[in-house]
């Protein structure tokens, strides 16, 4: 299996000469793992399977004790990214609930009289590749009242009839979520029409799991009443680290879906959910 290794340099500037006791960096790489208000305390067994999962922890001693002369002295370095056991290297992902991070820490250890230095940054970690092509998964959808679920009083809905198209289901997390929205009729007018982008994390065990759907971004792609038949284009980009690859685990779920909004002018709200499927090809 190919090892990747971090690389780079350390830059210490100092007006005089420093004393040090030695110089290391410190790479880390954890899973965190956190339970939203509403599931603390419904399972005991949870509190187990909520510590946070260390996939990297490693560090090198990069310079012996001794002195650094003043001025600006780089020190350049290869740090290979060793995985913890059969741990697996997840990609760099910052949610709600779930929080994969990896950090590169240099310290300077100093005598008791001085203050030892830190200074950390994190790096951002992509997953390998999927090897082949993806297969498109198209969705057609047609939204009525009779389509809709959780609906108390269906009489009292206005009339409605939208349309339209998801390019693909399955998506490219690097490329555009495509597709195309038509209103054929609505007795109400239209206030708004929005896509909104939707987390879905999971933690637990086999006791139980938490599960909690959050929005990453909402984007508007129509305002006001539009023209019945007109296609409104869909377009999003998936955010960068907000978002990752779909992810499955024992303790860990990171999943994602979008929901087509729409608002009629009496406050009506019509929300269609397509479960996504996200891969870096």
């Amino acid at each position: 299996m190919m090892r990747e290794i971090l690389s780079g340099v350390v830059v210490i500037t100092s007006k005089d000469t420093v004393q040090h006791q030695g110089i290391s960096l410190t790479m880390e790489g954890s899973v965190n793992l956190q339970l939203s208000a509403k599931s603390v305390g419904v399972f005991e067994a949870f509190y187990n399977s909520v510590k946070p999962i260390q996939i990297i922890n490693s560090t090198i001693e990069m310079v012996k004790p001794g002195k650094l002369p003043s001025g600006k002295t780089e020190i350049p370095f290869e740090f290979p990214l060793h995985v913890k056991g059969n741990k697996v290297l997840y990609e760099t992902y910052h949610g709600v609930f779930v929080n994969i991070q990896y950090t590169l820490r240099c310290d300077m250890r100093r005598s008791l009289l001085a203050k030892d230095l830190t200074k950390t940054c994190e790096f951002i970690v992509h997953s390998v590749s999927q090897k082949g092509k993806l297969t498109p998964s198209p969705v057609d959808f047609t939204i009525t009242p009779e389509t809709l679920q959780n609906v108390k009083e269906r009489a009292s809905l206005p009339k409605f009839l939208i349309r339209g198209h998801l390019s693909s289901t399955n998506c490219v997390i690097t490329q555009p979520l495509t597709g195309e929205l038509i209103v054929e009729s609505a007795e109400a007018a239209v206030k708004s029409i929005e896509l909104q982008l939707v987390r879905v994390e999971t933690c637990g065990c086999a006791e139980g799991y938490a599960r909690d759907a959050t929005e990453i971004q909402n984007i508007q792609i129509a305002d006001g009443d539009v023209c019945r038949g007109l296609p409104i284009p869909i377009y999003m980009v998936f955010p960068r680290l907000f978002t990752c690859p779909t992810l499955e685990t024992t303790n860990f779920k990171v999943e994602f879906e979008v929901n087509i909004v729409v608002l009629l002018h009496d406050d009506h709200l019509i929300t269609e959910n397509f479960p996504l499927k996200l891969c870096r090809m």
